[in-house]
């Protein structure tokens, strides 16, 4: 497994962008797939977007396509989230996931590690 820890949480203005990180241990974090998911209270756990090894292949939920950004720097070992024209509904506590399979993974239950969470809150 691979310890990780998520950063750049805060309070935004509805319409604002913010910035996630996520900071992978170890030095295997390339053979990893990574995903971003997100909590809102008294809800399940959502799928946001999930990113390939290489990074070359993306996928996001409908919700956030054309609005959210997931990217990857091996070297750094760090995974991202761009969140641009933040809505309130976009209020949760992010994850960002890893799994050693090869495919993508739009499930929770796909991923092997998880981090602690950010929280985001987006104010009307």
């Amino acid at each position: 497994q691979v310890h990780l820890v998520e950063s750049g949480g805060k309070l935004v203005q509805a319409g604002g962008s913010l910035r996630l990180s996520c900071a992978a241990s170890g030095h295997t974090f390339s053979t990893y797939t990574m995903g971003w998911f997100r909590q809102a209270p008294g809800k399940e756990r959502d799928f946001v977007a999930t990113i390939s090894r290489s990074g070359g292949t993306s996928y996001y939920a409908d919700s956030v396509k054309g609005r959210f950004t997931i990217s990857r720097d091996n070297a750094k070992n760090t995974v991202y989230l761009q969140m641009n024209s933040l809505k309130p509904e976009d209020t949760a506590v992010y994850y960002c996931a890893a799994r050693s399979a090869y495919a993508l993974g739009y499930r929770a239950s796909a991923y092997d590690s998880w981090g602690q969470g950010t929280q985001v809150t987006v104010s009307s």
